[in-house]
């Protein structure tokens, strides 16, 4: 299977849109990132159309057209009956003109394969004893039954798709040509890729209106129509249906559209309830003219519907005769190789995504699969992460935080901005003296607090961060920080308990004080004590000045 659908990295953000929109689930979930599972993707196109952020790219092919016809090459475009839809006022004539001037040898409708098509669907059921035959015109449905629904094959039309049977008879007729189909739908590239020897090259409408604007190519608003041109109403829902003569005895004709359905008539065949029955189906609802490239942001269903009726003639094209031979197509079944688990595999990871008993499991959808079993099989199978479940995330988060609200030494009270209480944790029951939480809840603030600073922080849309206070009521020295919510005007107040704290501080203080005290008794007595001796000395010192004095004057008389 071609690789035509991809992603942009950058662009993905991991929103899961895809995954919830995407049929088959065939989406996998790695590094924050999806990434699309090439063997499982029945390229509906579904992800590509419902991504927010344009995540999802189609292979622009638009080169490799441009390279045949540089390199010489007899290009021929086979274009969708949808184009009528996707280029308003614009017919077949005007596409031809535009088409040419980017060097198209030649371009015409894929309506003709398309005749051919529902031709040797009337001949299988009128000469072929078929139980049940389903159209093989969708691709994407093709792939569905090929991966999904493989016992369904034997049921599947074994006739190429009007885009094959149009390039057949174009290559019939020059075998040298390379022919080009130009229309809404991503998984004709990879139909074109799958089979081959009969179309070279697929592009989208995008591309096309791409090329025309960058060759400054525009449409002329020109229309045309024939009488004989009734398979235009191929892309339609029942369109197949509306060109088939069906004729055949005892057949239920029937249409369905959307891969839901699809799906859903499938399981119906598996199960043996559908017999004796034609069925046209598509994968897009509303068939062709909502494919997934018919030009994003310009759907219009209704005006887009009435285009294509009004477009279309009453008769068929005149086709050349084809052997069966050559419309027949193989389609064989594409096994899946994925494992599944077994069901204590899946009952282990429903645990770990907290869904212990069955009412656990609420099948919400919000990971994008459509229970909690078949996230688990994803979840096996590498494809999602348990994170995706946002019951799990939501408990979690929670869980998380009744635990740190409920072991943390701190005080938390929750206010709402009449300053009632609304929470309260029993931190703070304790520091504020209150037996049970109920005691307070509903109550306002005042009875246990001061409410001046939430006053403040209310008026002045500030934080109040840790003001040291005591609370004589309680004899508690605390910090209060007040916090608020601007989305919900909730007040948040945290409680610290600092009496422990504040009267060692006080200890040391008074320690400090009364060290100071000792220290100037201290001062005061060796000052003294150090004038005592200084007074003493002073008085010995005369003395002695006296006698050496009087000794002086006896030595001197002698």
């Amino acid at each position: 299977m071609s690789s035509c659908l991809t992603l942009k990295k950058s662009n993905c953000k991991n929103c899961y849109k895809c995954i919830r929109s995407c049929p088959v689930k065939s989406i996998r979930f790695s590094a924050n990132q999806a990434h699309i599972i090439d063997n499982e993707c029945i390229l509906c196109g579904t992800c590509f159309v419902v991504c927010p952020q344009n995540a999802k790219r189609i292979v622009d092919d638009t080169e490799k057209v441009q390279t045949l016809i540089r390199g010489g090459e007899r290009v021929i475009a086979s274009v969708a009956p949808s184009f009528i839809a996707n280029y308003p006022g614009c017919g077949i004539a005007s596409l031809r003109k535009a088409l040419m001037k980017l060097g198209f040898a030649d371009a015409s409708e894929t309506s003709v394969g398309a005749t051919v098509v529902k031709k040797e669907y009337d001949r299988i059921l009128v000469e072929e004893d078929r139980d049940i035959v389903i159209s093989s015109c969708c691709h994407s449905v093709n792939l569905l039954i090929q991966k999904y629904y493989p016992d369904c094959l034997p049921y599947l039309a074994d006739v190429l798709s009007p885009m094959q049977a149009h390039s057949m008879l174009i290559k019939k007729e020059d075998p040298s040509v390379k022919t080009v189909f130009i229309g809404p739908c991503v998984s004709k590239k990879d139909e074109a890729a799958s089979y081959g020897g009969y179309v070279d090259v697929v592009l989208t409408f995008e591309e096309l209106t791409g090329w025309l604007k960058a060759e400054g190519i525009e449409l002329e608003p020109e229309m045309d129509s024939e009488k004989e041109s009734r398979a235009r109403l191929f892309p339609t829902s029942g369109g197949i249906l509306n060109t088939m003569e069906k004729t055949a005895p005892d057949y239920t004709y029937l249409a369905i559209d959307g891969v839901e359905n699809c799906i859903a008539a499938l399981k119906d065949i598996q199960e043996g309830k559908v017999h004796k029955c034609f069925i046209e189906m598509s994968s897009c609802a509303g068939s062709c003219i909502n494919g997934p490239v018919m030009e994003k942001n310009r759907r219009n269903p209704i005006s887009d519907y009435r285009a294509v009726t009004m477009y279309a003639g009453r008769d068929d094209f005149d086709v050349p005769h084809t052997a069966i031979s050559e419309v027949r197509k193989e389609m064989l079944p594409i096994r899946q190789t994925a494992e599944m688990p077994n069901d204590f595999e899946i009952a282990d990871i429903l645990k770990k995504m907290g869904k212990n008993k069955p009412s656990d499991e609420l099948n919400c959808g919000s990971c994008g699969y459509n229970t909690c079993r078949e996230k688990a099989i994803a979840i096996y199978q590498g494809k999602a992460d348990i994170s995706m479940c946002l019951p799990f995330l939501k408990d979690k988060a929670e869980s998380f935080s009744d635990t740190i609200v409920k072991n943390t030494p701190n005080g938390l009270i929750v206010l709402n901005d009449t300053l009632e209480v609304q929470q309260i944790n029993q931190s703070a029951c304790k520091i504020l003296n209150i037996p049970y939480a109920s005691d307070i809840i509903g109550e306002p603030i005042v009875r246990v607090l001061d409410p001046t600073p939430f006053f403040k922080v209310q008026t002045d849309d500030k934080i109040h961060f840790s003001e040291r206070t005591y609370l004589a009521e309680y004899g508690k020295y605390v910090e209060e920080t007040i916090v608020q919510d601007q989305d919900s005007k909730m007040l948040i107040c945290i409680i610290t308990d600092v009496t422990k704290e504040e009267k060692e501080h006080l200890r040391k203080e008074e320690i400090s004080r009364e060290t100071v005290e000792v220290a100037d008794k201290v001062v005061d007595k060796q000052m003294r004590i150090v004038q005592e001796i200084a007074y003493l000395l002073g008085e010995t010192a005369a003395e002695t000045k006296i006698a050496l004095s009087k000794l002086k004057e006896s030595i001197s008389d002698e």
